[in-house]
């Protein structure tokens, strides 16, 4: 019943974390950039104001998949709260940016190929270490099971060290922040056309937007995981890893592509597999 609560409080309660998330990220943007700023609302008021649209796009099946990858960001979110496996838990997250990709691809047009081309890079290039992170806690906790993380004694950043480092170099491309905000970006400045949403339009775009806030607090909340034994200190570790994710978004300029992929490859070799392999041996001795 209470795993059931947490899933509901999710659903509900998501999509105004994850905008105020975003107004305050674009306060302290401006202020970095020594600007005034919207309001911490406006996010709210540019969704709003794309369900008012008319609800025009390139092919009729782009609705289906725009609505497949917002109910999967959903689904795999509501699992999560609800303490359900991690691996699970990845893997409809991934299938909901598969969902994402194929709305991309379904226009007929060269600008949404290419971002959907850089989507599917990006997935490549996060996903290894986002299955490390589940892999690495199972090793230390022996469970799958959020549930059973979240309630696991320890500090998970205590034995998971190098794991926590790989995770946090891969969220920003979950974030969708500089210098890998390869398919997509929430600035201006950063491209003309804007990549694997470049054909998507009024409420069709507000539903990716929405699933988009869906996906930050999911991953803030694995974030919350690893130092689960303490809510206070759990707290803390979110509001400084997305502020040191917002001084990275402004102080980097976007790389290419291959240094993306292979840099976060190494860092989930290096760190991730190393610091699992280690626990693992320590476990055995």
């Amino acid at each position: 019943m209470i795993s059931l609560t947490w899933a509901v409080a999710f659903i509900l309660l998501a999509p105004a974390v994850g905008g105020l998330i975003a107004g305050i990220d674009r306060k302290i943007t401006a202020h970095m950039q020594g600007r005034v700023g919207p309001s911490l609302f406006q996010p709210f008021y540019d969704v709003g104001k794309l369900f008012e649209k008319e609800g025009a796009m390139v092919n009729e099946t782009q609705r289906f998949y725009v609505l497949s990858y917002f109910v999967f960001a959903i689904f795999a979110g509501a699992l999560f709260f609800a303490g359900g496996n991690l691996l699970l838990v990845v893997f409809a997250l991934t299938l909901a940016e598969v969902f994402l990709v194929l709305g991309a691809y379904a226009a007929n047009s060269p600008y949404s190929h290419v971002g959907a081309e850089r989507e599917l890079i990006q997935i490549m290039a996060y996903e290894p270490m986002l299955l490390l992170a589940a892999v690495g806690m199972y090793v230390a906790t022996k469970s799958f099971n959020v549930a059973d993380v979240a309630g696991f004694p320890t500090l998970l950043i205590l034995l998971l060290p190098g794991v926590f480092l790989g995770f946090i170099y891969i969220l920003t491309f979950k974030l969708r922040k500089s210098p890998f905000d390869i398919s997509t970006s929430h600035h201006a400045h950063q491209e003309i056309v804007k990549g694997v949403t470049t054909e998507f339009s009024g409420p069709n775009l507000g539903f990716i937007e929405l699933a988009h806030w869906y996906e930050v607090v999911l991953m803030l909340a694995f974030v919350f995981l690893f130092f689960a034994a303490s809510w206070i200190i759990a707290l803390i570790a979110i509001i400084i890893v997305y502020l040191l994710e917002l001084v990275i978004d402004n102080t980097n300029a976007r790389v290419k592509w291959q240094l993306a992929v292979k840099s976060s490859w190494a860092i989930a070799l290096v760190l991730g597999a190393l610091n699992i392999a280690a626990l693992y041996l320590i476990g055995r001795a």
